[in-house]
């Protein structure tokens, strides 16, 4: 398969930088002082301490435009923003709206981008908010946070996706304090056509209950999903810790591991009894690569079959985890060479593909290029199903396959 024939791609990570009116637009007057607003200050120093990029507003440097939200100050920066700088010069630097490419916060700007690359429609993550509304976990002001989420939740779907002839996928946020108030909004969402959310990879990294939990803490969340054809979106980061081995050890390292999340998650998720308890849940790792999958399959397996007198799931999952993992899970890649070798055990398909534009891993605007190299081993078929119609049938989206 060369240029000229490969299928229009359907990208299930991408990002979209958030224009400054999404809040300030939306919110009660009284709420808009303390609601999310961007203000144009110099970036000031910037450290890496502790595996985390620190930063706080200067007197002087380049100007940044950065988000105030109650008393946190959070700065754009290069990194979010890649597109169109040569990859030496994406560095963790200041930047604003008028040196980004227009496609990262511009829906026509964006469709244009996506027509230069080959792709015919794109998920996108949300960037303030955080992979999966963090931002909003974290706030003092709860009232005022679920007002966030859902005016997050009404720009995604009418702004940013209306009028885009299905091309841009909604994919929504909830209330992750709170999971009654995310089944709502999963339903209020799903009511106009909305089957995408964002979720934590490792909840208790945010200081919320595990999958695991006894009382069935996220059930109504899963619950809504499933009965809604939501797929829950698991973007690496969305944990908000990202993997590492020393405070010590250079940005180089965590950008290494970062699959290690999602590895952990899939873990957690296979011998949860979530998927026995909800058979319609769907769930999806983004940027998270395919090639450790078979190992972890593997492994899951063996503990559950040879280690059944200890290991404290045999009651709860009655068939191998392996079986629940290709019923209801879909990895996601962009570069991994490995995992294709491996793709019969990863399943054909359980892969979706992603071009993670506007980011620094993005392969904008080369992605047919850089995936016809990728797929020189697959057959036509094969490559159909990853970068087309397997994100059609988890999104279930209203495109020819």
């Amino acid at each position: 398969m060369d240029a000229h024939s490969f299928p229009r791609i359907i990208s299930v990570d991408d990002h979209v930088i958030e224009p400054p009116n999404v809040w300030q637009d939306r919110l009660p007057e009284k709420h808009r002082e303390i609601g999310p607003r961007i203000v144009r200050a110099p970036l000031g120093e910037m450290e890496f301490v502790g595996g985390k990029f620190t930063h706080a507003p200067g007197t002087d440097g380049p100007p940044c435009d950065w988000w105030f939200y109650e008393d946190k100050k959070i700065p754009h920066t290069r990194l979010a923003a890649a597109a169109g700088f040569d990859r030496e010069d994406v560095k963790i630097t200041a930047i604003t709206y008028e040196e980004m490419r227009d496609g990262c916060y511009d829906q026509k700007a964006r469709l244009a981008d996506m027509d230069v690359n080959g792709v015919e429609a794109s998920l996108c993550f949300p960037t303030f908010p955080r992979f999966c509304g963090q931002t909003f976990l974290e706030a003092d002001d709860r009232e005022l946070a679920d007002l966030c989420v859902k005016a997050y939740n009404d720009w995604m779907v009418e702004e940013w996706c209306g009028g885009s002839d299905g091309r841009l996928i909604p994919l929504v946020i909830i209330q992750l304090w709170d999971p009654v108030l995310a089944a709502a909004e999963i339903m209020r969402n799903a009511a106009r056509g909305v089957h995408a959310v964002c979720f934590s990879e490792i909840p208790p990294y945010l200081d919320l209950p595990s999958v695991h939990d006894e009382g069935g803490h996220w059930d109504p969340f899963f619950a809504a999903c499933a009965e809604t054809d939501t797929v829950v979106c698991m973007h690496i980061g969305s944990s908000s810790k990202m993997p590492s081995t020393s405070a010590d050890a250079p940005p180089a390292v965590g950008s290494t591991l970062t699959f290690n999340n999602a590895m952990a998650s899939l873990a957690d998720f296979l011998f949860s009894g979530v998927f026995v308890r909800h058979p319609n849940l769907r769930v999806a790792y983004s940027e998270g690569q395919i090639g450790w999958i078979p190992y972890i399959l593997e492994r899951a397996d063996k503990v559950w079959e040879e280690n059944r007198g200890w290991n404290m799931v045999y009651d709860k999952i009655p068939n191998p985890p392996s079986t629940y993992y290709y019923d209801h899970v879909f990895g996601c890649m962009f570069d991994d060479e490995h995992g294709l070798d491996s793709l019969e055990k990863v399943g054909v398909d359980n892969v979706t593909f992603e071009t993670d534009y506007p980011h620094s891993d993005s392969t904008w605007p080369h992605s047919i290029e850089t995936a016809v190299k990728l797929f020189s081993k697959c057959d036509d078929e094969t490559v159909r199903k990853i970068v087309r119609t397997n994100a059609i049938r988890m999104l279930s989206l209203d495109l020819y396959a």
